[in-house]
């Protein structure tokens, strides 16, 4: 979403061109699949960290663009609001001491970037949605300095024609209403990519899925927003609310969000492209120069520059992405589920259990989406985002019958997953030690039913049994969690009483949205 797009006036010709390139981009990708003209296997992952930046009071500060000029990386860059950036990290190879690699450029980038922001009285928060954000620190004004934000905004109120209303019933109710897509950028996640060859794509973007909720249930780390005790990972029903471009009746007639679970298993890479272009109309028609049916007759490899625009406004947990590196088109599946946070341990640990479970479950002989049905692993995300580590899933009985049965989530972790990520990393090539000090942090998390979501929620309840009120507890939480999120230890060794002292007071009252008391 970084790239500059120029955000001009789009008339009824635009968007006729448009549609007509998407789907000679269609058509020019089943041709690129069909010729076997792909990346050889590679085994190469990447990993992007969306950020927040907070004051020392522990409330939002919208100044990105300071902060992004005394880093001055290519590898931080603005996202949707000034209180947000992103972090990058270079491609690496699945394998050897990978994990520990990644951990030391995060702490190494996290660490240059926290002292960057201090010059100018800001600080680096890797959590899912910022406790102490309010509904009026997200409005168009606060949109990041960027074209295409602007751009996306206006063609996203155009096509909703209404405001944007977000209404979630959690451990409190929620309710507020805004006329930009800015609360979308309460949402700050870990995405995850593999580079996978075509035949390959559809067992590992399945298996995804199939673990979707299984990730959000030990990875779960956003139950606040605008002041209110929501759902522990509040971020799919923020994300899905504030996106949502549907009025009432196209929500009734049955039209699908552009966030999106999915609705089936795929055989292809192709089946996501094309439904993609099935179903969401485009919302930023803009043409790149190529034709891509004309490159691909000449011999080229064209850039779908239409179809990965258009792919990147239809916002799935598990998106599919094309794109060519030195004039050869490769395949990723990006992995969107988990939240940012809380320390680097803790999303190394995240990033060993997705890539090793993955790699088990896609080599079975016997697939886990043979035995579990697309809707029940829609309704098992929709529950671990509910409860998190207190999730109950449905997952299919070890045996030939396969039948269904209810299990809390950490037993299945413990019992079943741990040993398929251990098996999968080993698979990789993953260093042993590495992989085993990772996933014991996943295992401790279940073993001790604690992670980011359910801390935030205990500190919280402690910093009012200790006679703060509801905003001034938030603060409190908030610059505890990021004093214990630079110091690095994991999520469930964090206690989660505190002495609260004087800097628990917060300057000001915050006027919190209206819901549940």
């Amino acid at each position: 979403m970084g790239e500059k797009v120029a955000a001009g006036g789009i008339d009824l010709a635009d968007r006729e061109r448009y549609r007509r390139k998407l789907h000679e981009c269609l058509e020019s990708l089943q041709r690129l699949l069909a010729e076997k003209r792909f990346d050889r296997p590679r085994n190469l992952m990447g990993l992007e960290i969306e950020l927040n930046l907070a004051g020392p009071d522990g409330l939002p500060r919208m100044m990105n663009s300071q902060v992004l000029e005394r880093i001055a990386s290519r590898d931080f860059q603005t996202e949707l609001a000034q209180c947000n950036l992103e972090v990058n990290i270079l491609p690496h190879r699945l394998s050897g001491h990978v994990l520990d690699q990644l951990a030391e450029e995060l702490r190494t980038g996290l660490a240059y970037a926290e002292r960057k922001a201090r010059e100018v009285a800001a600080r680096i928060v890797m959590i899912g949605i910022l406790p102490t954000l309010h509904a009026d620190d997200l409005t168009a004004a606060s949109l990041s300095e960027n074209d295409r934000y602007v751009l996306l905004n206006e063609q996203m109120r155009a096509a909703r024609g209404e405001d944007f209303v977000l209404d979630i019933q959690g451990v409190e109710h929620l309710v507020a209403r805004s006329p930009s897509i800015a609360p979308e950028a309460a949402c700050t996640s870990v995405q995850l990519h593999l580079q996978v060859t075509p035949g390959r794509f559809a067992a590992v973007w399945n298996a995804a899925q199939a673990i979707a909720a299984v990730q959000v249930a030990v990875g779960a780390n956003s139950p606040f927003l605008f002041g209110r005790e929501l759902w522990r990972e509040s971020r799919p029903p923020v994300f899905q609310q504030a996106t949502d471009t549907r009025v009432p009746e196209l929500t009734a007639q049955g039209v699908r969000p552009r966030t999106w679970f999915g609705e089936r298993w795929i055989s292809s890479a192709y089946d996501l492209f094309e439904e993609n272009l099935r179903f969401f109309p485009p919302l930023l028609p803009l043409c790149g120069p190529q034709e891509p049916l004309r490159v691909l007759d000449e011999g080229g490899v064209p850039d779908l520059a239409e179809l990965v625009l258009h792919n990147g406004t239809v916002y799935r947990w598990n998106r599919p992405v094309y794109a060519v590196a030195d004039g050869v088109a490769h395949l990723r599946v990006e992995n969107r589920v988990l939240p940012a946070g809380p320390t680097v341990a803790d999303v190394i640990a995240n990033t060993a259990f997705y890539y090793g479970v993955v790699r088990a479950l896609a080599e079975e002989p016997r697939p886990i989406w043979s035995r579990l049905p697309f809707a029940t692993a829609a309704r098992n995300f929709d529950t671990a985002c509910r409860h998190g580590i207190d999730a109950t899933l449905l997952w299919p009985r070890p045996g030939r019958a396969g039948t269904l049965a209810e299990i809390p989530a950490v037993r299945l972790v413990r019992q079943e997953l741990l040993p398929l990520a251990a098996r999968g990393l080993d698979a990789w090539g993953v260093e042993p030690a590495d992989r085993d000090r990772y996933l014991a942090i996943i295992e401790e998390r279940c073993r001790r039913r604690v992670n980011g979501a359910s801390w935030q929620a205990a500190a919280f309840h402690h910093a009012r049994r200790q006679g703060l009120d509801r905003d001034a507890a938030l603060a409190a939480m908030t610059r505890r969690y990021s004093e214990l999120m630079h110091a690095g230890r994991p999520v469930h060794t964090w206690p989660v009483a505190w002495a609260l002292g004087e800097r628990s007071t917060v300057p000001g009252p915050r006027q919190a949205a209206t819901g549940g008391a």
